[in-house]
């Protein structure tokens, strides 16, 4: 769900044609949910905190997400844009009253 948040906040402050950009909320998205999902490991779980581990997990999913990105962002693009018509421009609710 903050993710959603995340992307309706950006989506007006950013260009989505910048791959720059693409590329920052991509690593930072990805910092934020091992970031999360570590912190829950530790309180539901008992994970011991580990630092180190964590840092270089850390650093691995970002790279490997930036990776992706890099490879995949034109695809993401034309998707974005066909979501953004669909939902933006098309008054669903208006179809059927």
């Amino acid at each position: 769900m903050q993710f959603g948040i995340l992307g309706g906040y950006l989506d007006k402050k950013f260009s989505k044609d910048s791959r720059i950009t693409m590329i920052l909320m991509v690593a930072l998205a990805t910092f934020l949910f091992e970031t999360g999902k570590y912190i829950i490991n530790i309180a539901m779980f008992g994970v011991p905190i580990e630092i180190l581990a964590f840092l270089k997990l850390l650093i691995v999913e970002i790279i490997f997400n930036i990776i992706l990105t890099i490879i995949l962002q034109p695809l993401i693009k034309k998707a974005g844009y066909y979501m953004e018509n669909v939902f933006k421009n098309n008054n669903i609710l208006t179809r059927y009253f």
